[in-house]
């Protein structure tokens, strides 16, 4: 293969979670339609970068791709094999070479193991240890790649700052050799200097290492200054792909100019005079989606032809580049200026399948994670 082949290749994946209700005789009732047909490609040694408001499911993507959460439908090829498929001891060996650095750094290291215990812990897993002294040596050389002194292999995770519990995180990804890390929001719990520390730390490691990362982020400076192309989501899809610079410059669909218009920009000339673009309404329930496209509720340039009834595929759209897609059927006359921006009434939120249960949260021990 070559280093343009793609590393993970993910079609159609969906992952419902199931309304229940009745206390004696359980049944389902909905499903919570967290991912709803999501493909995407990520080639070997880039960063993509995943970016949408909370809730629209890409926590739950990352995870469904390293299998901490079943997929309900689709496939996740990583390196040629269906990760979607495997079960037991295929799959504790697989997870050897896609690892994952969670959004809290303290739920998710064991508050009763060393953070030398923590590491070792994942080379015994994987027959990676060689004992004593030879892991101890390396363990001394990974905590010096992620900026830790050799001293802190002794200590305890509540011992250290936040951004400090971070680089043990990313140590912990990066002590089994993994090809792939899945960030999920690496950043979101530290300070503005210490982001800027870990997420150059991530950029450094990548060169040295030629580690492939997906990052999962509301923060779009954040994605912006690490990826190499970005997915924007909305209510378990994604609505535009495009490099980083494409879309950051020339965003296509109406959710991607919304999002990107609340960037603060420092120029205050600029920021008077550029188009800001405030949504109405609230995200509708991804236990009851609306029909058409998703985003056409809230939409500004909402069309009474298509929008509303049939959902848009992730296209290339006439006079983009080739990797730019847009899940839009009016993508190109909005950017024309052909279609004009109107306001946008609020509709009701038809509630009445079921309350959407919380995603299932995963930390604590390593042992949980490769052993599953």
């Amino acid at each position: 293969m070559t280093a343009t082949d793609p590393l993970l290749e993910v079609d159609d994946l969906a992952v419902h979670f199931p309304i229940t209700s009745g206390v004696l005789f359980e049944r389902t009732v909905g499903h919570v339609r967290a991912v709803d047909g999501v493909s995407l490609r990520v080639h070997r040694g880039e960063t993509y970068g995943l970016v949408g408001e909370s809730g629209c499911g890409k926590s739950t993507l990352g995870r469904a791709i390293l299998r901490l959460v079943d997929p309900t439908s689709g496939s996740v090829l990583f390196d040629g094999t269906d990760v979607a498929t495997l079960k037991g001891e295929p799959l504790r060996r697989m997870r050897r070479r896609f690892q994952m650095v969670f959004q809290d750094p303290l739920s998710s290291l064991d508050p009763r193991q060393s953070v030398e215990s923590l590491l070792t812990e994942g080379l015994r897993a994987h027959g990676l240890s060689k004992g004593g002294e030879a892991d101890h040596a390396r363990l001394t050389e990974l905590m010096d790649a992620v900026g830790l002194p050799a001293g802190a292999l002794r200590r305890y995770p509540h011992e250290f700052s936040g951004g400090q519990r971070q680089r043990i995180g990313i140590a912990r990804a990066l002590c089994v050799e993994p090809d792939l890390i899945v960030a999920d929001e690496p950043v979101s719990a530290l300070d503005v200097s210490v982001q800027a520390q870990v997420l150059n730390l991530l950029s450094r490691l990548q060169r040295e290492l030629g580690l492939t990362y997906l990052v999962i982020a509301h923060d779009l400076a954040v994605v912006r200054h690490v990826s190499d192309r970005v997915g924007v989501m909305y209510l378990g899809g994604i609505v535009e792909e495009a490099p980083a610079g494409e879309l950051y410059s020339d965003p296509l669909h109406p959710y991607t100019r919304a999002l990107l218009s609340a960037v603060p920009v420092p120029d205050p000339q600029v920021e008077d005079d550029r188009e800001r673009i405030l949504l109405t309404g609230d995200l509708p329930s991804p236990a009851a989606p609306p029909s058409g496209c998703r985003f056409h509720t809230r939409c500004p340039w909402r069309q009474a032809d298509r929008c509303d009834t049939e959902r848009p595929e992730l296209r290339v759209p006439d006079g983009a580049g080739p990797e730019h897609r847009v899940a839009c059927h009016h993508a190109e006359a909005i950017r024309d200026g052909r279609i004009t921006r109107h306001e946008v009434a609020p509709e009701a939120v038809d509630q009445s399948v079921g309350t959407a249960p919380a995603a299932p949260e995963h930390g604590g021990s390593l042992t949980e994670f490769l052993g599953r």
